[in-house]
């Protein structure tokens, strides 16, 4: 097993990552309201300038990743996509943007080739490129694959725009069209995919969150997608960010999940850590702490 830096390299898969943006897009205590300037203070020297920036601003990574099997290449989570209306968030707001497509293109694929699209859940960072404009309707970026999302996660979303279309223009323009297409197939959140995928429920950030666990215990990765935003909640896995379905839950998430892997080999592909954003989970005091692969 290849265990250096991307890509990792399994006995039956390897797993790219696909970037579309990096940067400190979210003041540090708004994104985490319960986070103290005490708190960290005792953790700055660690958390600066890697994952906070000296402006206090959270540098987080937008990114997809590609698992290629034999029989199917797989794209976990769609990032924000191009040309979508996100008037709150200036930074995704009316993406035109190609470093997508060209991380795409650098691991040797096209949007023709991607025969799963997995969505670790329905928050608009996580399903933009699901559908792409053409001649003014959003039609799915990837034609051939099927799109997987939860049932609880789909009605959930689908509800809440059915109430108010105007707070969750993702919903619209990114997951809508795809069911209008038929490209969906809905799951529950413990799917075992084949012999080696299989999806870990990992619910508090959204109402049916799911992580991506591949491959064979003793030579496995997990991509984590929302599960954790910043090493800070490994330390501390109690902190909750603002736009959690349910921080408390969120918090018993992780600690049940690091309790499970914190001494396993088991390489945790954190999906909005910054680049390279891979780590192997260790206990540090009463939380966890990610250790450099190798390390």
């Amino acid at each position: 097993m290849s265990i250096a830096t991307w890509p990792i390299t399994l006995k039956d898969a390897t797993i790219h990552p696909v970037v579309e943006q990096q940067g400190g897009f979210f003041e540090l205590f708004g994104f985490f309201p319960s986070l103290t300037k005490e708190l960290f203070e005792e953790n700055r020297s660690w958390l600066q300038p890697a994952f906070v920036d000296a402006n206090n601003m959270l540098v987080l990574c937008i990114q997809s990743f590609v698992i290629k099997t034999p029989h199917h290449n797989i794209l976990v989570d769609a990032c924000v996509g191009n040309h979508k209306s996100r008037p709150t968030r200036p930074f995704w707001n009316m993406l035109n943007s190609d470093r997508f497509e060209k991380g795409l293109a650098g691991v040797g694929l096209t949007v023709n080739d991607i025969d799963f699209v997995m969505c670790t859940h329905l928050h608009g960072d996580h399903v933009g490129w699901n559908t792409r404009l053409d001649n003014g309707r959003w039609v799915p970026t990837f034609p051939k694959a099927r799109y997987i999302m939860t049932d609880r996660e789909l009605a959930h979303w689908t509800a809440r725009e059915k109430e108010n279309p105007a707070s969750v223009p993702w919903i619209t323009d990114s997951v809508l069209p795809i069911i209008a297409a038929k490209r969906e197939q809905v799951v529950k959140s413990d799917l075992a995919f084949n012999e080696t995928l299989q999806f870990i429920p990992t619910p508090g950030h959204t109402i049916d969150h799911f992580s991506v666990l591949v491959g064979r215990r003793g030579e496995d990765a997990l991509i984590t997608g929302d599960m954790i935003h910043s090493p800070i909640q490994g330390k501390y896995p109690d902190i909750g960010m603002m736009s959690d379905y349910d921080s408390g839950q969120a918090g018993k998430t992780r600690r049940k999940l690091f309790d499970r892997f914190c001494e396993e080999p088991t390489i945790m592909c954190a999906s909005h850590f910054p680049a390279p954003s891979l780590g192997r989970v260790r206990r540090w005091g009463d939380g966890y702490k990610f250790v450099a692969l190798g390390g």
